[in-house]
């Protein structure tokens, strides 16, 4: 058990079927706001102990225990997790699973509109009835016991899979990033009528919708997901802004009026709002969203990139400034520590990360949507090959529709820098178009 708990202590995490640190009382009295149900009593005493131990542990290390405090303080915490792990698959070793929601609205944490001149004139976004609830981005990051190489696996978010509730039901098929919007009206429906109202009724309905999310990744690539963090449009442009100016590489110029995007080829500095046109651009682009989802992952390379050269991993008064601008925007799962995942990110730097995007299988319609048919077979598979971890076997309850053969690949390899960089599609392993490797500024499309 003491291996297994420096093994989870290594990567900054605290398992849920092992000893937990969480927010709020467990963390010496600096309130967390929880979106969530609310914690038994015995797991809340159980996290005062924990709590405590670790406060001790951050007293021998030097760390001042008020700037724990004050980071913590506020944070957004979730207990989505709880639920959903009731039907995650076996964990198999102490690697852990991080779960990256992006999160494609113009609401803030209370569910009213972000301002329309914000919306419109800061983040290019449309109007604020835009985007919903669904979810934009969708990146797991298996980070491995023995501290090897970070594979990362970037979900398209119009992938045609069953997707499910919280509790494991079935709410049939549709894009994944409709699983948290279609729960969420779910819950709040349910919750108005039972006379919930205000920030209650927000939060109720999007820890739903973060519990189905959590559930239809899991299903869908077989793997159990440990902890998760949450951020939206604004939470976005807000790490922006605090990191600012962004390096970011183009192979060619891009001008698309959609996303308000218009940059020449090479490397250059984006601030904020260039930066959220540089990540939402699928216009005029060759692979479309799938060139957009490198662009994310080319963003995170980028942001983590900065965070190393610039010590902030290592200074608890650069993070404090950081946590200050983004923790309003940001939810957690209640068991990350995230000072600890803070200070444990500076070792995932250096590329020791690598970004692969699961394959589609063909564009068609469904449900009078277009879509992007999957294998799902194949792309647990792959997911299982990547991450050392034998496939699970396929369930009636959850197999998927048959696809049509492959379509020609979207991703093109192009040219750009060798190292680091994109690799080409053919060495891909099968994944679609190009893996980014992080570890500095790499050139996408």
């Amino acid at each position: 058990m003491r291996e297994e708990q420096d093994a989870a202590a290594r990567h900054g995490v605290d398992r849920a079927d092992e000893l937990s640190s969480a927010g709020g009382p467990a963390r010496g009295g600096a309130p967390r706001h929880r979106v969530g149900r609310r914690t038994p009593r015995t797991v809340v005493t159980a996290r005062v102990v924990v709590g405590l131990a670790s406060a001790a542990v951050l007293a021998t290390s030097g760390v001042s225990w008020a700037a724990y405090r004050w980071i913590t303080n506020g944070l957004n915490t979730s207990d989505a997790l709880d639920r959903v792990g009731r039907n995650a698959p076996r964990h198999l070793d102490n690697s852990v699973n991080l779960l990256l929601i992006g999160l494609d609205s113009r609401k803030d944490m209370n569910g009213n509109d972000l301002p329309k001149e914000f919306v419109q004139d800061q983040l290019h976004a449309g109007s604020s009835d835009i985007g919903y609830y669904n979810t934009n981005t969708l990146i797991l990051m298996h980070i491995p016991a023995d501290g090897g190489k970070v594979q990362a696996f970037s979900i398209p978010r119009d992938d045609y899979v069953q997707t499910f509730n919280g509790d494991g039901s079935s709410q049939g098929h549709f894009k994944i990033k409709e699983a948290y919007s279609n729960a969420y009206t779910g819950a709040r429906e349910r919750l108005y009528r039972d006379g919930v109202r205000g920030g209650d009724l927000e939060a109720g309905s999007r820890e739903a919708g973060r519990e189905a999310t959590l559930a239809t990744v899991q299903n869908f690539l077989g793997v159990p997901i440990d902890h998760f963090a949450e951020v939206n449009l604004l939470g976005f442009y807000d790490i922006a802004k605090v990191l600012q100016p962004i390096q970011v590489c183009l192979k060619h110029p891009v001008r698309d009026r959609y996303s308000g995007a218009d940059f020449p080829a090479g490397l250059q500095e984006l601030n904020p709002k260039q930066a959220l046109a540089f990540v939402r651009q699928r216009h005029g682009l060759d692979g479309g969203d799938l060139d957009r989802t490198h662009r994310q992952q080319a963003f995170l390379s980028s942001v983590t990139h900065k965070l190393k050269t610039q010590g902030v991993f290592d200074d608890l008064g650069k993070l404090r400034g950081l946590f200050g601008v983004v923790k309003k925007d940001l939810v957690v799962d209640s068991k990350l520590d995230v000072i600890d995942f803070a200070r444990q990110a500076g070792n995932l730097t250096g590329g020791n990360v690598e970004f692969n995007t699961l394959p589609t299988e063909g564009s068609a319609t469904r449900n009078r949507e277009e879509v992007e048919l999957v294998d799902r077979d194949k792309i647990r598979a792959l997911v299982q090959a990547k991450i050392g971890r034998p496939a699970p076997s396929s369930s009636p309850s959850s197999s998927l529709p048959s696809s049509p053969p492959p379509s020609p690949s979207r991703g093109g390899s192009g040219g750009g820098p060798s190292s680091p960089g994109p690799e080409s599609s053919a060495s891909a392993g099968g994944f679609a178009g190009e893996s980014v490797k992080e570890g500095g500024i790499p050139c996408v499309n």
